[in-house]
């Protein structure tokens, strides 16, 4: 995606000293798909908005305080940040200075697979033998570890989120340490960017060995302690379930979602798909078309599909997920209208004559059509009069 890119080509053509640095750079070395690509100048922020302008290319000042402006090219986005060094850090948050001097601004990243640049000739410039790490599938902090986790204790959370997508050995040592030593730091950090955190690890093809090592090293009982164990999430894998980080975190939590939710202050939508999952039917793998009419008149097919991978015992459930899929969900054909029309009034007897003749219509495998349940529902009134209520 770098070369002989139109877009990138345009502004290197306006900032021929900008060079691409971090993910894209790290994802191009390893032979991935890069997503964005996110540019450095040693020039300071008002000459880059300014050069862009001339060019006319539209440029927004995100994050001016920290050098950053994002250049919008054909409805793309590219952040371009001013080289810098930190001058204060707090744990999570930096007080920076601009610089012209590409090293001491790669001395300030995360890892050393992440503080690589590549200039528009192609030439990487490494100065901390990320490409290396890279190779060797090491991740690897800029530096000391203890220092960079200090600085910013998003960082060991980050440590596991390349950790699950590039560790191809032992990790290092001394972050393990590290981390170790300063996961309580891990409380500093907002629910939100954790939560954001935990997601990202988890959907990674194999999240395995992170949650591992995130466990052996405390850090899983900090930010996930409703985590009933790693043993549900194996299950999950070895079934082949989707690289899915609602339905791992289902795995590992079981049915604690609403403390989760509170702690992490999950999007509704999360919370309601999590409480789904641990709450709708464990389907058996042989489970007969009225057994699956019935549970999908309650629950939509996706959900079920995401039970499924978390069932209680190791039947194979592939042949049951196809045919949910293709299955058309009944839907119950009486409405509030149909009681009024046959003369029961408005309010509380409406929704419950309805309810009556939905159980009928369950109990008996979902099948009557419209007809029936106004019929049906006619037996209802006229029992429910003759009884005297």
């Amino acid at each position: 995606m770098i070369a002989d890119d139109p877009q990138l080509e345009r502004l290197w053509t306006v900032l021929p000293e900008a060079r691409v640095v971090g993910g894209a750079v790290r994802d191009r070395l390893a032979g991935r798909p890069i997503s964005d690509i996110d540019l450095a100048s040693p020039l300071p922020p008002e000459a880059v908005a300014t050069r862009l302008a001339k060019a006319g290319i539209r440029a927004v000042p995100t994050g001016l305080d920290h050098g950053t402006i994002t250049a919008v090219l054909d409805g793309r986005h590219f952040e371009i940040t001013t080289l810098r060094r930190d001058l204060e850090t707090d744990g999570r948050h930096a007080v920076v200075a601009f610089t012209d001097d590409w090293r001491e601004d790669a001395a300030r990243r995360d890892f050393t697979i992440n503080a690589m640049s590549m200039a528009r000739d192609g030439t990487i410039h490494d100065y901390f033998g990320g490409r290396d790490d890279l190779a060797a599938g090491i991740v690897r902090f800029v530096g000391d570890p203890t220092t960079r986790i200090q600085e910013d204790f998003l960082r060991i959370l980050r440590f596991f989120r390349f950790h699950a997508r590039y560790e191809a050995g032992p990790p290092d040592q001394a972050a393990v340490a590290a981390i170790r030593a300063l996961k309580g730091g891990l409380a500093r950090l907002s629910a939100e960017r954790v939560w954001q955190e935990i997601k990202r690890i988890l959907a990674a093809p194999d999240p395995l060995a992170a949650l591992n090592l995130m466990a052996e090293t405390g850090v899983l009982q900090v930010v996930l302690p409703e985590a009933a164990g790693i043993m549900a999430l194996q299950r999950l894998e070895t079934r082949g379930a989707p690289a899915d980080p609602l339905l791992r975190v289902a795995a590992l939590i079981g049915g604690a979602v609403r403390p989760l939710a509170r702690r992490l202050r999950l999007a509704e939508a999360e919370r309601a798909r999590l409480e789904a999952i641990a709450t709708a039917p464990d389907l058996a793998a042989d489970a007969g078309e009225a057994v699956l009419r019935r549970a999908l008149a309650d629950w939509p097919a996706e959900t079920l599909i995401d039970r499924s991978w978390l069932a209680a015992d190791d039947a194979d459930r592939s042949a049951l997920r196809a045919r949910l899929a293709t299955m058309e969900r009944p839907v119950f054909p009486l409405k509030g209208r149909d009681a009024v029309a046959i003369g029961v009034a408005p309010g509380p007897a409406i929704g419950a004559a309805l309810a009556a003749v939905r159980r009928w219509w369950m109990a008996h495998d979902c099948l009557p059509d419209g007809d029936a349940c106004r019929a049906e529902l006619r037996r209802h009134l006229a029992s429910q009069d003759a009884s005297g209520r």
